[in-house]
């Protein structure tokens, strides 16, 4: 019966567990908020273009009533409840501001504040949905069931939740592990990139350490279990994600900042306003219309927009370049970041497995076209990434592949099959060297193979006939603009990036050499990722997380700011990270550093003269006597002159600008 369980065949390919956790996406409509604020948009558009035609005002002015309706009634009770605790919010000022401009005949603009505000509570509620949804997701990578193996060697399928340490499993191959433990028997290559980041499938046999969630190949496992299902490193890094996501200090913006002291003295101020020429026999009509003026001109509408439109424009016109950053609040903390810390494998580098050397050896009769055609023959049943590389090496360079026959693949040592009557070998080198070296070919064999190795690749044995033939090296690929972004980044921030990985040190160096990194962590769990990231932000530093695996998402959202690379991304690490490079450009890092600082610059422009506008208006106001009209054209057109600057990020300009400044 035991044997029966162990050699069960291995699922097929497509119907094996896939590499990532199912997505699971909450839809933008099924919030509230973003179906409010859709209303109010929709209301806004349709009643803007009946007004600017001269439509009567029983047309659009229900529209525009409605619109303040969808979009402010969530903002203003929310402002309610925040008055209850004594503390007065932005909402509320926005939507007292909103009905003050309607109140004066300045009805479109009062709408245009409500639906921005609308929007921007739309947009965080479907960032905060949207990841509680990737960590959800993340659970469903460690299986819901294994196979417990009795004391008469007899399997029961069994929950995963109530597994306890000491018990033994069955992991057939194709199977998700179902526990952290260690293997008692068996052998097989374990796909654990979603713990360690590692590019290549990990060799594991009896005394070796697997993770619950992580994939096995084509070996029969058995394991004892050594942690509590609730405390395995996959339900760590659920726990990590979150804890890190609700503790974060969420940055504002600006006027977010100062808006209680701003707000609680402007309305003190317009009460003062209309109160004290009462006293001393100042006309009701005029106290009342002296204090409009002045709630108008001073109300921080000049402020929001002198803050939004630049990060906006900026958010615009990144995305525009294959960077999508998620919120406002975002570009603005991404221009903060003084430190960088660096995943390695799809970050990096490409993360894929590729063929870097083919190494004949002497007296072997073959050249490179002929080893890598005898390899490739031989792996191309295996579904092994490394096979994948050989083949499709081979397929690159246009070779015909011929059939082989007797093919067997031996976990964690190889492949072999035969060939024109000679019996082909590829596998890893210190599995198959075991034979007498009667010519020395066994010892040149294991030269080359550690010059390899040496050099960050993985080596590949290739033998004929039980007689090593030649050596080949696979490894994964830099990016091309990996050496340009981790100077770029440099530059930036004024000191190097730090590279985190779960990879081994010695490919970690190799690699941090070759890019010019000079602080390197290597072997690191995701738990170890988030302790270096808060050992910097504890020395002063704004930490700039860049990775791309699951792996890696405690580590984003425990960071200042995290970025994702896109094309290869893990849900989870999408959905944390406050930014995703879209179309995988390492290079476009920098460049979206450099707009935000701009955009930054921007603000600041923006706020002086916004400053300057109500200022100059609240002094006209309150020492002689602002006509209502000019008071709300000084107004507005403030506004109008801070938005127009702001969208100057719109241009492509800004962008190629961005990408000057990062340039040595």
């Amino acid at each position: 019966m035991s044997a029966a369980l162990d050699q069960r065949p291995a699922q097929a390919p497509s119907q094996r567990t896939p590499a990532a956790a199912p997505r699971r996406r909450t839809r933008v409509l099924a919030l509230a908020e973003a179906r409010w604020a859709g209303a109010a948009l929709v209301l806004f558009l349709t009643a803007l273009p009946l007004q600017l035609t001269g439509s009567p005002v029983w047309a659009w002015g229900p529209l525009y009533a409605l619109a303040y309706a969808a979009g402010g009634w969530e903002p203003g009770w929310a402002g309610l409840q925040a008055l209850k605790d004594r503390t007065l919010d932005v909402d509320l000022l926005m939507i007292v501001a909103a009905l003050g401009a309607a109140a004066i005949g300045q009805v479109m603009d009062g709408a245009l504040l409500i639906v921005i505000f609308a929007t921007s509570g739309a947009l965080e509620a479907l960032a905060t949905a949207r990841t509680q949804d990737a960590v959800r997701g993340l659970l469903d990578l460690a299986p819901t069931t294994a196979t417990l193996i009795a004391d008469d060697g007899t399997g029961t399928t069994v929950e995963t939740s109530r597994l306890a340490v000491g018990d033994t499993i069955l992991i057939r191959p194709g199977e998700r592990v179902g526990a952290d433990g260690r293997v008692l028997h068996g052998a097989s290559d374990v796909d654990q990139a979603t713990i360690t980041g590692e590019p290549l499938p990990v060799a594991k046999q009896a005394g070796d350490e697997v993770f619950a969630g992580t994939l096995n190949g084509t070996g029969a496992l058995r394991i004892t279990v050594e942690r509590d299902p609730s405390d395995s490193v996959i339900a760590r890094i659920v726990a990590m994600v979150e804890e890190a996501s609700g503790t974060k200090a969420p940055t504002q913006l600006f006027v977010e900042k100062v808006e209680q002291r701003y707000s609680l003295g402007m309305i003190a101020a317009t009460v003062a306003v209309f109160l004290v020429p009462l006293a001393f026999g100042a006309a009701l009509t005029g106290s009342l219309l002296r204090a409009m003026t002045f709630m108008i001109v001073a109300s921080p509408c000049a402020v929001v927009l002198a803050t939004m439109p630049p990060l906006l424009s900026a958010i615009a016109t990144a995305g525009r370049h294959g960077v999508l950053i998620k919120s406002a609040v975002v570009m603005e903390r991404l221009g903060q970041v003084d430190a960088v810390a660096l995943d390695k494998t799809g970050t990096l580098t490409e993360g894929t497995p590729r063929l870097s050397a083919i190494r004949p050896l002497a007296g072997s009769g073959l050249d490179e076209i002929a080893l890598l055609t005898l390899a490739a023959a031989a792996e191309h049943p295996s579904e092994h990434p490394l096979a994948r590389a050989v083949v499709d090496a081979a397929h690159d360079r246009g070779l015909g592949l011929p059939a082989v026959s007797d093919f067997v693949s031996t976990p964690g040592v190889g492949v072999t099959a035969v060939l024109g009557g000679s019996t082909i070998g590829v596998g890893a080198p210190a599995r198959l060297l075991k034979e007498p070296d009667r010519d020395g070919t066994a010892a040149r064999a294991a030269v080359v193979a550690g010059e390899l190795e040496d050099g960050g690749g993985t080596a590949v044995l290739v033998q004929r006939d039980g007689r090593p033939v030649g050596v080949l090296g696979i490894a994964d690929r830099l990016r091309p603009d990996a050496a340009g972004t981790v100077a770029a980044l440099g530059r930036l921030t004024g000191t190097g990036p730090v590279l985190l990985t779960g990879d081994n040190p010695r490919a970690a160096a190799r690699l941090a050499g070759e890019v010019g990194i000079t602080d390197v962590r290597a072997g690191l769990l995701p738990q170890d990722k988030v302790t270096a990231v808060k050992g910097l932000e504890q020395a002063g530093r704004r930490v700039l997380v860049v990775g791309d695996g699951v792996n890696d998402a405690p580590a984003l959202a425990a960071a200042h700011t995290g970025i994702a690379m896109g094309r290869a991304g893990s849900d989870l690490a999408l959905e944390t990270a406050d930014a995703v490079v879209v179309r995988d450009e390492l290079a476009t890092v920098p460049t979206a550093i450099g707009l935000s600082r701009r955009a930054r610059r921007l603000v600041v422009q923006n706020l002086v003269i916004a400053s300057a506008f109500i200022t100059g208006l609240v002094v006209w106001d309150l020492a002689g006597h602002l006509p209502l009209p000019l008071g709300v054209a000084g107004h507005e057109g403030s506004t109008v002159i801070v938005g127009l600057n702001g969208l100057r990020l719109l241009a492509d300009g800004a962008w190629h600008r961005a990408r000057t400044v990062t340039a040595p």
